[in-house]
């Protein structure tokens, strides 16, 4: 009966494909099958007699798992490294005698390497996967971000060929052109086409903030920094835009105080916070957009003129709507489908309707076109918009617009240029009044800074009480 289990075992020792050791009670190597040598490295006969704890300390079994087992009496399973560069799942558990003591440990283990490789070489190929689909993302964007910006125009064709040939570089990119004319859709095309795709794009409305507030925006502050100062202190801006884009929109509205410590910044890619001692070292490109005449700036001493240089070292001027007017037509199509789609509307466009659009001179560009068609096709009752939906807002606009002059004005005696030139002034001041909601939308449409059209407001007596629509928030 024992010859007959004895032959049993060797047959399973001999033809199993796992890799079987058998100890007794006190790790002594009885049995192994004959794998064992091409697994860990040790023939047979190496193997048998040997304590489990001798192998391990020489590297056999890392870890042995038949020593677990003799340290908590219970079924253990574990990894095991071996010496051959092998990875092998083992499992083992004790065998009691009727005393409940340990007399054997059967350990056996699977080689799992090969099965190791192919999940590698199935992680590297899903890897490669991911990439190509993610290279596939980024080109597919990059068409469709181009794609969306409708133009027939060839100047508009030309930004964007030059954007496409800047945007792989670092170089600083600047955008002049009126307010509304899409200077910062056309930098944000710039960071989607940059080698910065997948950072941040961090915009600064440079016109938007008190010059008191513009350190503590831009650079950040520590803990306590100044009365007022958040308790956790505040990342500056400037800081966000790490690995990114920082676009400071209005750069020209930059306090004069301000812009040597942002030239610093640019130039050595390193922000202190106010209060801090650390430098921050920054990795961003710069863009830049402005409604200003610049060198006129630096001219009268209100721009730096080293700033001014480190900034332009890539200008772009984006042409105002009027000078495209073949843009104009694709532009309303677009955003009629776009407003339709926010607001779950169906409004469409008598031919009517459409030519008077087309021959108008939208002196606010593709934002009042913009605002205006959002206007239109909220305030209409039916899908159908008419010329009557037409003219309680458009021709109350042409009324408020001031018609080109030709040829030379007439001038009589009594003719006073300044009192003249404040009228238009008060004009256009009202007439912004009456779109915006803030002064700070005010200034960016004007081209002033906040402080100066809080005033301007002031001197004119524009002010709430005298306008139908009281919404402006100077606060």
């Amino acid at each position: 009966m024992a010859n007959n289990l004895d032959l049993e075992l060797d047959a399973v020792l001999n033809h199993s494909t796992d890799n079987i050791v058998i100890t007794d009670g006190r790790g002594h190597v009885l049995r192994a099958s004959p794998s064992c040598a091409e697994i860990y490295g040790v023939t047979h006969n190496a193997l048998i007699g040997r304590n489990v704890e001798q192998l391990e300390l020489e590297g056999v079994f890392k870890p042995s798992i038949t020593k677990l087992v003799m340290q908590t009496g219970k079924q253990q399973q574990v990894m095991q490294a071996t010496v051959t560069g092998r990875t092998v799942m083992a499992t083992a558990f004790p065998v009691r005698d009727e005393k409940k003591e340990i007399v054997r440990v059967i350990s056996v283990s699977h080689d799992l390497t090969e099965i190791q490789e192919m999940k590698k070489e199935y992680e590297s190929l899903q890897a490669q996967s991911e990439r190509y689909q993610n290279e596939l993302d980024v080109l597919r964007t990059r068409e469709q971000t181009f794609h969306s910006i409708v133009h027939e125009s060839k100047a508009i064709s030309r930004i964007k060929t030059l954007i496409s040939r800047t945007a792989p570089s670092d170089a600083s990119v600047i955008f002049y052109g009126e307010s509304g004319v899409g200077k910062s859709m056309f930098a944000r095309e710039l960071h989607k086409e940059s080698k910065r795709l997948d950072g941040p794009f961090i915009e600064i409305n440079c016109s938007a903030i008190p010059d008191t507030l513009f350190e503590a925006e831009l650079f950040g502050y520590e803990k306590g920094a100044f009365t007022g100062a958040d308790r956790q202190g505040r990342i500056g801006l400037v800081e966000l835009s790490d690995e990114g884009t920082l676009f400071l929109d209005e750069i020209g509205d930059i306090p004069l105080q301000m812009q040597g410590k942002l030239l610093q910044v640019l130039q050595e890619k390193k922000v202190t916070p106010i209060g801090g001692r650390v430098e921050k070292h920054v990795d961003f490109r710069l863009v830049a957009a402005t409604n200003r005449n610049l060198e006129q700036l630096v001219e009268k001493g209100l721009f730096r003129e080293d700033l001014y240089y480190r900034i332009n070292v890539i200008p772009i001027t984006v042409p105002s709507l009027r000078e495209r007017s073949e843009d104009v037509p694709g532009l309303i199509f677009k955003k009629v489908e776009e407003i339709n789609e926010r607001y779950d509307l169906k409004r469409k466009l008598h031919p009517q309707v459409l030519e008077r659009l087309y021959h108008y001179h939208w002196p606010g560009n593709v934002r009042e076109l913009e605002n205006f068609l959002s206007r239109l096709l909220l305030t209409s009752s039916e899908e159908l918009v008419t010329v009557e939906d037409l003219k309680g807002i458009f021709e109350s606009k042409e009324r408020r617009s001031l018609p080109a002059t030709e040829g030379k004005p007439l001038l009589s005696e009594g003719f006073q240029l300044k009192e003249e030139l404040k009228k238009v002034e008060q004009h256009w001041l009202q007439l912004a009044f009456d779109e915006c909601n803030t002064t700070y939308e005010m200034s960016k449409l004007l081209g002033l800074s906040q402080p100066s059209v809080v005033r301007k407001l002031k001197e004119y007596k524009i002010d709430s009480k005298t306008n139908r629509d009281p919404k402006i928030n100077q606060n």
